[in-house]
């Protein structure tokens, strides 16, 4: 992923954060010898104070041969994605139809090594982490090893422990465009509406004002 300065977080917090609240992904996983990378999209929880994240697997998923072969991962997060029509990214001394379109987009890859998770007590404490992350409220069994409603399902999966070695990070939100143009690109997102138009028009808007 190509990262420009402009786009590059301004802090860890900044990439952490957003991190916290976009936790579906990808998790790239290298093939056997000679075949292609094994991609699953998945749910996940990133603590920041652990440096890791969480995630489970079905027994039978082909990714779990490949962790153990090589538990050298990504997993990857994009998010906040949207089309900017080129009208909208001309320069000031520009023709309008002559503006180059563009995409703005949010990415987090973190490189990991994955540690598979063995005993059913330790399971079940991460399974109980990830379900309190992504339903804080409650209202479901806690998980135990060996006790009803959970314990016999353990053994269907595999808890995976995500240990963060590297991350890079993007938010592409034109940050090195003039201010004229910023502002073209802030009214046009405001005007259009679309899914993600405002969740991005507040990025460009956030990333302008911490400089």
């Amino acid at each position: 992923m190509l990262i420009h300065p402009w786009d590059a977080p301004h802090d860890d917090a900044e990439w952490q954060h957003w991190l916290t609240t976009h936790d579906f992904g990808q998790l790239a996983v290298n093939g056997p010898s000679g075949e292609p990378p094994f991609v699953q999209p998945l749910h996940f929880a990133y603590d920041p104070e652990r440096g890791e994240a969480i995630t489970h697997l079905a027994r039978p998923n082909p990714l779990l041969p490949a962790l153990r072969a090589d538990p050298q991962v990504v997993l990857s997060v994009t998010d906040d994605y949207v089309y900017v029509p080129g009208p909208w990214q001309a320069d000031p001394d520009e023709r309008p139809e002559d503006g180059v379109p563009t995409s703005f987009y949010a990415a987090v890859q973190l490189r990991c090594t994955a540690h598979l998770v063995d005993d059913p007590a330790e399971t079940a404490t991460l399974l109980n982490r990830q379900v309190g992350h992504f339903q804080p409220e409650g209202g479901s069994s806690t998980v135990t090893a060996g006790e009803a409603p959970y314990g016999r399902m353990l053994s269907g999966i595999r808890v995976v422990r995500l240990e963060v070695t590297g991350v890079r990070a993007k938010f592409k939100y034109a940050n090195h465009r003039a201010t004229e143009v910023q502002d073209r690109i802030v009214a046009g997102l405001a005007e259009r509406g679309g899914p993600r138009d405002a969740v991005a028009r507040e990025h460009l808007l956030r990333r302008r004002r911490a400089g």
